[in-house]
């Protein structure tokens, strides 16, 4: 009597599971990944024009975990692109640890999950201006926070008077810089206006040089 009674309970329990579950013996996958290099707000990743947000980790320079809602099944394509920058950032596809290229579309079910790897840069920018009075060769500029130089070269014959524009290599957003003159040009004596700074969101184009004859 008791067996006869265990049986069908199994069977509503069994019916119950499958219901839960929708029934279906189809796999389904979901398109997920990393994020590294994020450190600010602002970052909208896209699948299918489904938008998901990805907030920046709570400990920096760790990479973070995203996976969008929607399950895919087998053969059904994804590709997740980035749909908004986060600020003072910018995001791609990368290429994931081992692989040739970028992995953030595809088909579902070719390979055993979907872990599509994007990364994040900080945004860098030139810093240099404009050089006056320069009549030789010789001056030497450079950037003392974050390195490199920039040796200028004198305007042609007849156009000493008019300035021209030098830039030494990028610096990142939020990076301080400090411009000197590493070696005057012969002859002259050259000084600098608004030498040092933090970098912004667009490039600094107002660190000016004037030189004038010793």
């Amino acid at each position: 009597m008791k067996s006869s009674l265990i049986r069908p309970a199994l069977a509503l329990a069994l019916a119950a599971s499958l219901a839960a579950c929708g029934g279906s013996d189809k796999a389904e996958f979901t398109v997920a990944g990393s994020v590294t290099g994020l450190a600010y707000d602002g970052l909208v990743l896209r699948n299918a024009g489904v938008p998901l947000t990805v907030a920046p980790p709570t400990t920096a320079g760790a990479a973070v975990r995203f996976a969008f809602a929607d399950k895919l099944e087998y053969g059904d394509t994804y590709d997740v692109t980035v749909g908004t920058q986060p600020a003072h950032q910018t995001c791609a596809p990368g290429v994931p640890e081992g692989a040739y290229y970028s992995n953030n579309a595809d088909t579902a079910g070719r390979l055993v999950t979907i872990d599509i790897a994007i990364s994040c840069a900080i945004n860098a920018y030139a810093i240099g201006g404009t050089i006056t009075g320069l009549t030789g060769a010789g001056l030497v500029l450079a950037n003392g926070s974050t390195g490199g130089t920039y040796t200028a070269t004198a305007p042609t014959a007849g156009t000493t008077a008019t300035p021209f524009v030098y830039q030494l290599p990028t610096v990142s957003y939020n990076t301080t810089y400090g411009v000197t003159i590493s070696a005057q040009p012969a002859g002259q004596v050259c000084t600098i206006v608004n030498p040092t700074g933090t970098m912004g969101d667009a490039a600094v184009s107002n660190i000016n040089v004037t030189c004038v004859a010793t």
